[in-house]
């Protein structure tokens, strides 16, 4: 009938109940007040509990008034439970449990009272008054009540909204609200499909009156006539999410990347996986990027080498946990070739043993090699180009991995080589065109769902990998400068050397190309004699002292002593642990001009 009237309005007819001589109006009346009770159940729920209240202490001062002791007993135990184990109850907020169990507490208080003296004993009825409307105040006020009569009303529409959006004969099987909006379960029609209902997202979003971009559509695994819809009516994902530290202390352990809309983290395993990071300018990728470094930087079996053909811009302060940063054409190809010599002498070596894979440890750790805007350096370093394929192709099992961000990674972007088929874990932020999401997460994702160009805001993203094969928005942890640098000063001195076999294949190929002095190796693999340690350092000291007002740049210190990066950024530890130089601003150093040395 209410669907019949609904139409009827719609049609510019307003439905009249038209009373004659033969129809009883007292019938009429009761299904009319009772619909009106039914409707309003959940406003008038305080009024429901005092009444039955009141009916329960009339009937049980009458029949056992000396029960009032045992009633306040069970009020008392009954509150410490809800207090205790609401949130099994759905009570998740510690404020409702609070609530709760007041109230239970309150109620079986009059109740025992009632029983004992009677309700009509004062000042038991001022009491039910005042009180109720007190404790009806927070029940009345509280948002998620409130959303939960507006969702009734709202789904006890849906075979109407399924028929003007196309799917009609599916109905709602279940639905629960939560913090932020509210989930369904949809039971489909015969023949209908998740994919259809995918497509009817925005007429969904008009039907269900809520705004652009508020419904999520997932799968259901277990049935394919299944799914969830979710509707977000309070965006979780507004403010950014400060990152929380590192979440793994082993490459072994799914990396802790953000938060889904649920409040559930986003973990995915990096070891043995390429990964591919994609999203348009200001989008959040190296945002991205930096989470993974933070929590690569606290992992002690896993060395990170990094390429940023920006100068350095966004993997500079990383630096000192970087075994390896290249900033020029030049210095990212040689980097890449060692990269494949490393992976070919562990290869060897695995062979040579009867192993399969290369496990990661502190004294063998894996190698990753993170590259922001592969675009770049398929223009300004092609011939590191065949490299980055051989690594794509073959650097599963000796653990040496890539984990790549572009903007576009389009054929031409990445190369037109193996890289982009070959990276399993795919992370995509905003794009700006709908297929730009099959460049980034595959072919034929964005059919399917996963709508990158609907996401508004940076730091947004979807996640697909082997363990991550359905839609979900996700926002990544934001890692501020200061975040950063509190971090690289907290791991620097932790980060591991190359193992011997790694150290041993670069050897084999430098030797095979130059003739070199006896010599000892660094843990980055560089050639030095065997009183270059005390030369460097030499070196160092003299620049330091030499240094202008200014200070002396990470560049110059590493020009001048032949040092890699950590090794440069752990004398500089000592020193001024020493007290003999100071940092006179980011990225520079001079000595203190009262040093006693």
């Amino acid at each position: 009938m209410r669907r019949d009237a609904r139409r009827m309005r719609r049609s510019g007819v307003e439905p009249v109940m038209v009373m004659t001589d033969g129809v009883q109006f007292g019938p009429i009346a009761i299904v009319v007040i009772g619909t009106w009770l039914w409707r309003y159940r959940s406003e008038l729920a305080p009024v429901a509990l005092a009444s039955c209240a009141e009916i329960a202490a009339v009937v049980l001062h009458i029949a056992h008034p000396t029960w009032w002791a045992g009633i306040l007993a069970a009020a008392a135990v009954a509150a410490w439970l809800v207090a205790l184990f609401g949130h099994m109850v759905g009570l998740t907020w510690a404020p409702e449990r609070a609530y709760a169990a007041a109230l239970v507490l309150l109620v079986g208080g009059w109740v025992a009272a009632g029983t004992a003296l009677g309700p009509g004993t004062p000042p038991l009825p001022a009491l039910m008054i005042i009180g109720g409307a007190i404790c009806a105040v927070p029940w009345w006020a509280h948002r998620r009540r409130r959303a939960r009569v507006r969702v009734e009303r709202t789904l006890a529409a849906w075979p109407e909204i399924a028929h003007a959006v196309g799917l009609a004969g599916s109905r709602i099987q279940s639905a629960v609200v939560d913090l932020w909006g509210y989930r369904a379960r949809v039971a489909l029609a015969r023949g209908q499909t998740v994919e259809d209902a995918m497509t009817k997202l925005p007429a969904l979003e008009s039907a269900l009156g809520t705004r652009r971009g508020a419904a999520r559509i997932q799968p259901i695994p277990e049935k394919a006539n299944r799914l969830e819809l979710r509707v977000i009516e309070t965006d979780p994902h507004a403010d950014a999410i400060t990152w929380p530290g590192p979440s793994i202390t082993s490459i072994a352990e799914p990396v802790e990347l953000g938060v889904f809309e649920d409040g559930s983290p986003v973990r995915v395993s990096l070891l043995r996986r390429h990964a591919l990071v994609g999203g348009v300018a200001g989008a959040g990728k190296s945002g991205g990027m930096n989470v993974i470094m933070g929590n690569l930087s606290a992992c002690p079996d896993v060395i990170v080498w990094g390429i940023d053909l920006k100068r350095g811009m966004e993997l500079l302060p990383w630096a000192s946990c970087l075994d390896r940063l290249a900033t020029t054409p030049k210095e990212a190809a040689a980097l890449l070739r060692d990269a494949v010599t490393i992976l070919d002498g562990r290869a060897e070596m695995l062979a040579m043993r009867g192993l399969r894979v290369w496990e990661p440890t502190p004294d063998a750790p894996a190698l990753v090699i993170l590259v922001d805007e592969y675009a770049e350096l398929v223009d300004d370093a092609p011939a590191a180009i065949g490299a980055a394929d051989s690594i794509a192709r073959r650097g599963r099992a000796p653990a040496t991995t890539l984990l790549v961000a572009t903007q576009r990674p389009s054929q031409k972007a990445m190369g037109h080589g193996a890289v982009r088929s070959q990276m399993d874990v795919r992370i995509g932020f905003r794009v700006r065109e709908r297929r730009d999401t099959d460049l980034i997460l595959g072919q034929g994702m964005h059919k399917a769902g996963w709508h990158a160009d609907r996401l508004d805001a940076p730091g947004k993203f979807l996640l697909s990998a082997p363990e991550h094969d359905i839609p979900r928005r996700a926002r990544a942890y934001l890692l501020t400068d200061q975040i950063v640098q509190d971090t690289t000063t907290r791991h620097a001195e932790r980060r591991p050397a190359l193992d011997p076999v790694s150290l041993s294949a670069l050897n084999d190929a430098t030797t095979r190309t130059h003739t070199v002095v006896p010599a000892s190796v660094e843990p980055t693999g560089r050639h030095v004699r065997k009183d270059a340690p005390q030369k460097a350092d030499e070196a160092l000291w003299d620049v330091l002292t030499a240094a202008p007002d200014e200070g002396a740049t990470l560049s110059d210190l590493i020009a001048a002593t032949g040092m890699s990066r950590p090794t440069v950024y752990r004398r500089l530890g000592q020193l001024e642990a020493d007290g003999r130089i100071h940092q006179v601003s980011r990225g520079r150093w001079r000595a203190r001009g009262d040093d006693p040395a």
